[in-house]
């Protein structure tokens, strides 16, 4: 299995581009799992179709234009959407995809969608390539934690699909006290390994349990606090 755990949805941004590009090839399909906004701001087909419609949603060019730009045409990219599609429906775009794509956002809510689609268990049995940003990179783990923002008022543990069960991840990181506060809780409580991803420069792959830091990312344990990779 090969998981990609992404800051942000410019897959193909310089850093990235090299590395990524033998796993993402011309022929290969994408299932974009978009299952991740707020219900605050999403409430109907119309707010959904705001974020990711080809016709108007703000995210649709960035995470297309970022496949696109490895030679997969946009033809070949769905997007599984939670207004429209039926739990039958997203699991034939889930199993006809040769990679799973988790978009940002909240992650527990998220898992709340694919719980009530039934998807846990197909998404689980997916033989691809597994990759997000943000929301869709953390969800890739056995347990996440969330630390302290706008949208999480306190530090929480999830559970998430279960891909990965080495280590925690912390993205968006920019060295804050609360940042560092919610890493060192991890290390203490659950005794594994931290990875930060630095703000819009930092990705993890994972390649068959081969684990490889792509730009900026820190790197968080009980012997080695704070020191870059």
């Amino acid at each position: 299995m090969i998981n990609i755990l992404l800051e942000g949805y410019e897959i193909n941004a310089p850093w990235l581009y090299d590395d990524l590009k033998k796993y993402i090839l011309p022929n290969q399909s994408v299932a974009v799992m978009a299952f991740s906004f707020r219900d605050s701001e999403v409430k109907n087909l119309k707010d959904w179709d705001s974020l990711y419609s080809k016709e108007k949603g703000i995210y649709y060019n960035g995470i297309v234009d970022g496949f696109t730009a490895y030679g997969i045409s946009e033809d070949n990219i769905t997007f599984v959407n939670y207004f429209k599609d039926t739990k039958e429906s997203a699991v034939q775009k889930i199993q006809k995809a040769d990679i799973l794509y988790f978009t940002g956002g909240r992650p527990d809510r998220m898992m709340d969608r694919i719980k009530e689609f039934d998807l846990t268990d197909v998404l689980r049995k997916h033989k691809g390539i597994i990759m997000g940003y943000s929301a869709g990179a953390v969800i890739q783990l056995s347990e996440y934690h969330l630390s302290p923002d706008k949208d999480y008022k306190e530090f929480q543990y999830y559970d998430g699909l279960g891909y990965l069960d080495d280590f925690y991840l912390e993205v968006h990181y920019e060295e804050t006290a609360v940042q560092n506060e919610a890493i060192q809780r991890v290390i203490a409580e659950r005794g594994k390994t931290v990875y930060a991803t630095v703000l819009q420069s930092g990705a993890i792959l994972v390649d068959n349990g081969n684990l490889k830091l792509l730009g900026d990312v820190k790197v968080f344990d009980r012997w080695n606090y704070g020191e870059k990779i």
